[in-house]
């Protein structure tokens, strides 16, 4: 059997496993997991979408916990990437202004068809 080496954490298993397997390293981790001010870029755009993509199964089926967790988790993420961006590229059509516009260009009949 391969002796065991002393690590900063503890003992550590035949082949550098430290002996506490059930420990995590904590440090810059929120809650619900990496601090998002610690993601770069890349990474924050994919947790980004991520969390968008199972935001509707967390609230058709998830518990409470696990709804609060999420909304909890897209804000840091959103506000993160808000933080970062706050010239970002804003849509005419997603502006209270551009919505104004689309209501009022409807008509009573869908399509505008006639009778």
């Amino acid at each position: 059997m391969t002796p065991s080496r002393k690590s900063a954490r503890g003992f550590c298993l035949p082949g550098g496993y430290p002996d506490g397997m059930n420990e995590h390293d904590e440090r810059d981790r929120t809650a619900t997991g990496v601090d998002p001010a610690r993601l770069d870029d890349q990474q924050l755009m994919k947790e980004l979408e991520n969390i968008h993509r199972t935001r509707h199964d967390t609230l058709l089926y998830g518990s409470n916990d696990a709804l609060r967790a999420h909304n909890e988790r897209m804000a840091q993420l959103e506000g993160e990437y808000l933080r970062r961006n706050p010239r970002r590229t804003v849509a005419a059509g997603r502006t209270r202004e551009g919505a104004r516009e689309r209501a009022s260009g409807e008509t009573a009949t869908p399509g505008g068809l006639g009778t």
